[in-house]
């Protein structure tokens, strides 16, 4: 006779989970985990990214003349999210674990607000960038895994749904990335993968190519395929549930110093045949990250690789950062919450267009402001 745990609450799970070697964490959470995805990679929606560490976001509000207090970055995401009508556009947004824990200045909970417009919380459980040893100058490795699965379920308990990590790679004419590192960083995200499967959330992989350089875009989607199958080899290996993923990778540009500029229609021919080459059919959804294009760019790119006809059924979306932040930031200036709203509002239908393929470029205001950042950090 089976048992059915769905009214066991969260801690008792666990405890059952630990105590009885029948019973296997991922096999329990694996249809949560795929509706979970699904639901984040529900067509015409995309991913808000306020996943910024205390420094990166302290570094955007002096940007603005705003100093960087506790106060005043909860004043700056409770304004994104309040914004009413965002959840028409946004599924998820992915927290910093202080935003997680933290409340709006009226008493509830940040985690509470996103639910109220129908936004899945997840938050980003790497612990940043470390250099990677036996490898090239610039090559890393991302730390965070000791205790994952402890804290993805402390994490689940306060409500978030999904998580991030971020490894990141980069194109350098002295043979970069190097097999190590594409080795380390593939692993690295597999295995983080599989651990916060195990505690309920859904993985977001991240195999960032960085945008610096002088590469040409050719070169960029011949790496780029290569880490994606990595990447996917890991996981399989790993035992990772596919369908319970997504898959968060650059859009397949040319590095920010080649002097050859790839037109957009390239770029979102050369992304799509990267992704046909690479990601697994299994995989629900592919949400790209900005990685320093412009706002309007990176609503063009991702409007144009919509229209191109797939081989795979993912859903083609967003996981935008500073793309849906920049005009935002600016607008609210540190006290116009309305502004700063409906500059918010903007990017998110924007966007929202851009991943089923109607966005008219110009139709709503943005910024042409690149917002690379050489070597960026979060």
């Amino acid at each position: 006779m089976s048992i059915k745990y769905e009214s066991v609450d969260h801690h008792l799970k666990k405890f059952i989970q630990l105590f009885s070697l029948k019973i296997m964490p991922l096999t329990y959470y694996k249809e949560e985990l795929k509706k979970t995805a699904s639901s984040l990679a529900k067509s015409g929606k995309g991913i808000l990214a306020v996943d910024e560490s205390t420094k990166t976001i302290g570094k955007r509000l002096a940007s603005i003349g705003i100093e960087n207090t506790e106060q005043n970055r909860q004043a700056y995401r409770g304004m994104l999210f309040t914004a009413k009508g965002l959840g028409e556009y946004i599924s998820g947004a992915i927290l910093f674990e202080e935003t997680l824990f933290q409340n709006h200045s009226d008493g509830e909970s940040m985690v509470k607000k996103l639910e109220k417009l129908g936004i899945i919380p997840g938050i980003k459980v790497d612990k940043g960038l470390r250099p990677l040893a036996g490898a090239k100058d610039v090559e890393t490795f991302c730390s965070g895994l000791d205790g994952l699965v402890e804290r993805a379920s402390d994490y689940y308990a306060q409500g978030a749904r999904f998580a991030k990590w971020r490894a990141v790679l980069q194109i350098t004419a002295d043979g970069c990335p190097s097999k190590l590192s594409l080795k380390e960083n593939a692993w690295g995200l597999a295995r983080y993968a599989r651990s916060v499967q195990e505690s309920g959330l859904v993985p977001i992989i991240e195999p960032e190519i960085l945008m610096d350089g002088s590469h040409g875009i050719n070169q960029t989607a011949s790496v780029q395929e290569e880490v994606i199958k990595e990447v996917y080899i890991a996981c399989q290996d790993n035992g990772v549930y596919l369908e319970g993923t997504l898959l968060k990778p650059s859009m397949t540009v040319q590095g920010a110093e080649c002097s050859e500029k790839a037109d957009p229609q390239k770029v979102a021919e050369i992304t799509i045949r990267t992704m046909e080459r690479s990601v697994p059919a299994a995989v629900p959804g592919i949400v790209f990250l900005s990685g320093g294009l412009s706002e309007e760019a990176a609503s063009v790119y991702l409007n144009l690789m919509n229209k191109i006809v797939r081989k795979a059924n993912w859903n083609v979306g967003f996981s935008y950062g500073r793309a849906l932040q920049h005009s935002c930031l600016k607008a609210w200036k540190g006290v116009d919450i309305a502004k700063g709203q409906a500059a918010l509002l903007a990017r998110a239908q924007a966007n929202s267009e851009a991943s089923k393929g109607c966005y008219v470029s110009g139709s709503q205001p943005s910024s042409d402001e690149q917002l690379f950042v050489a070597g960026y950090k979060y």
